[in-house]
């Protein structure tokens, strides 16, 4: 009778548990593919048709808006898309993270390429001398906020948009603005002129109220459309569950009350929420929000540490999520999934590394913190999916990633930009385009089209990568023009799915067209400014033999430097690999590299053409 007992309660387990993971769907990671850390790019092939742009490149020794008025801590961006134009909010400050002052800046942009100077949105503030936080003994004295936000955009139904800032107190060693025991989130709205309403607070934090702040109470705005926007953005649980780590711990409008951070949220067919947070932490909602099926899970299979994690649906009815498959802040990466849970593959965003230029506190290198554009902030023209990231804590980017996602070229390179659909020459191309290394479509000195690779910046360079059918047996052709041969490096690479290269061809600061070979380089030609040299790869990866041929002249037969198995996309990259950082690297960096805000004199280069294809 025991026994039988005992039965029946094993199978009343099963069951129950059973409801109860099917009770718990969530999403999941179900591909093979994994980062490997050791390389900055993640050994991920390529999402194709992905371009990297720098929005904003710190510089210390520039005060002007340029460059956000020389603050070199700049994180947190955050994005939307109205009145067709892009809004880009991220917070600064001067040197390093939770080091007051604080403040919110603003970038605008028509196209996403092209980005206006930052303004300031929300300014530095003043915390009343004599200010103690709950628990604490230190007491304000000539002391700032910093900024700490999780939510920087609300496009209320009645089209009016609001930007969003939290004013954090740091007051002791230690200290975190994220405790609960700041002074309270601000708003303003932004207007279709460009210009900006005045700055209210939203909501205090419990030891502020009208009395004791600087800005009024939202409600006491005349604008009846901005305080309804207020209003709608404060009853909406999906947009309070971004407000949580700032935010009262008992604060009524905030439907989970428990520690989880960097909240963003999609929708499922038929009504349910996913929501994400850091670490890969996932639940689902029935009822937008206001309740979580179950606490937040690591979303199994998921790799993700503490650093934020963007989900969306794309144009194409499908799902991506993107985010740090490691333990570190690199590389970016994107995964799919066609029902919005179970996510199939793992991808390459952004595989760089910018050199971090100025040292501070709690600076992560990489690519990192990740933010789309919600589903009430607009949607740009074109399918293409929009994010932003800050790289190393320091400058601003965003990625536009071609939608429907491709991970395969289906057909052979055949670029000829000059006679390319306007703005269509680099919809297969992966770019990577610092505002001092810009990459471009523009006219060489004939009037044609051609692909335009410039570098000023002693610490980046410019790159372009183009996928093509993977192969054994190689062809490629594509000319080169030098704008200069007394300075500057321009590397092109041919790699195996992983990003391994296998040939690397040089145009050398000396005047040279040179091979690697091995541990030495070998010359190939001799390069004049202003030429153009039509150059020609024929690679066997299964020999491991190559013969390059320049301007008709065959230079010989070489050995690949490093063996792959085949070869699938061509790089043109205007500096050399970067290896650092590594996982070995010492966490914090607190030292500036010298020189940090100078300037190179620049060199160019123009591609005219690219083609490929399999011989026999």
């Amino acid at each position: 009778m025991i026994i039988k007992k005992i039965y029946q309660l094993v199978i009343l387990q099963s069951i129950l548990c059973n409801a109860v993971l099917h009770a718990q769907d969530t999403i999941r990671y179900t591909g093979s593919t994994l980062s490997n850390v050791d390389y900055h790019h993640g050994q991920l092939p390529l999402a194709m048709g992905v371009h990297n742009v720098q929005v904003l490149r710190a510089n210390r020794s520039d005060t002007s808006e340029v460059s956000g008025f020389g603050w070199t801590y700049n994180h947190a961006s955050m994005l939307a898309y109205w009145n067709n134009t892009f809004y880009l909010e991220y917070l600064s400050n001067p040197v390093g993270e939770h080091q007051p002052p604080g403040q919110t800046l603003l970038v605008t942009s028509k196209d996403g390429y092209h980005w206006n100077h930052p303004v300031i949105i929300f300014p530095p503030y003043k915390i009343p001398d004599g200010t103690v936080k709950d628990g604490q003994k230190d007491s304000a004295k000539n002391l700032f906020a910093v900024m700490h936000q999780r939510i920087g955009f609300f496009t209320a139904k009645n089209k009016k948009l609001l930007a969003l800032a939290y004013y954090g107190m740091v007051i002791a060693p230690h200290d975190d603005p994220n405790d609960g025991n700041g002074i309270g989130r601000v708003v303003r709205e932004i207007k279709a002129d460009g210009s900006f309403g005045p700055i209210y607070f939203l909501r205090y934090n419990h030891a502020f109220n009208e009395k004791n702040t600087n800005y009024p109470f939202y409600k006491t705005g005349t604008d009846k459309g901005f305080v309804a926007a207020c209003d709608e953005l404060l009853t909406t649980p999906l947009q309070m569950q971004q407000m949580v780590e700032e935010a009262d711990r008992n604060d009524p409008l905030i439907p989970l009350k428990k520690d989880y951070k960097a909240f963003n949220y999609y929708r499922l067919p038929g009504g349910k929420v996913v929501g994400l947070w850091k670490y890969a932490l996932t639940s689902i909602s029935t009822n937008n929000g206001k309740t979580w099926v179950y606490n937040p899970t690591r979303a199994p299979g998921f790799v993700n540490a503490n650093a934020k994690i963007w989900g969306q649906q794309t144009a194409d009815g499908k799902y991506a999520t993107v985010y740090n498959p490691s333990e570190f802040r690199w590389p970016l990466a994107l995964s799919v999934s066609n029902d919005g849970l179970r996510y199939e593959n793992l991808l390459l965003v952004n595989g760089e590394i910018t050199s971090m230029r100025y040292g501070g506190a709690y600076k992560s290198y990489g690519p990192q913190y990740v933010r789309g554009i919600q589903e009430m902030d607009g949607r740009p023209p074109g399918n293409n999916m929009w994010v932003t990231y800050s790289m190393n804590k320091e400058d601003i980017w965003v990625s536009s990633i071609d939608i429907p996602v491709r991970d395969k070229a289906t057909d052979q390179a055949n670029d000829v930009f000059s006679s390319m659909k306007d703005g269509a020459e680099l919809k297969d191309w992966n770019i990577y385009s610092p505002l001092w290394c810009p990459v471009s479509i523009e006219k060489s000195g004939d009037g044609n089209k051609a692909l335009s690779l410039k570098d000023s910046d002693p610490f980046d360079y410019a790159k372009a990568e183009r996928l093509f059918p993977n192969t054994k047996r190689l062809v490629t052709e594509f000319s080169v023009l030098p704008a200069q041969n007394d300075r500057g490096l321009l590397e092109i690479e041919l790699m195996d799915a992983k990003g391994t290269p296998c040939i690397r061809l040089s145009f050398d600061s000396t005047g040279y067209i040179i091979t690697k070979a091995g541990y030495r380089n070998k010359n190939l030609a001799a390069y004049k400014v202003g030429e153009l040299y039509d150059i020609k790869i024929e690679l066997n990866t299964s020999t491991r033999f190559y013969t390059v041929t320049v301007n008709g002249k065959n230079t010989g037969s070489n050995i690949c430097f490093a063996p792959v198995q085949s070869v699938e996309r061509i790089a043109f990259r205007t500096g050399s690999i970067r290896r650092f950082p590594d996982a070995d690297t010492p966490t914090d960096q607190t030292y500036d590299l010298p020189a940090a805000g100078n300037r190179d004199k620049e060199a160019a280069y123009q591609i005219k053409y690219l083609k490929t294809s399999c011989s026999k």
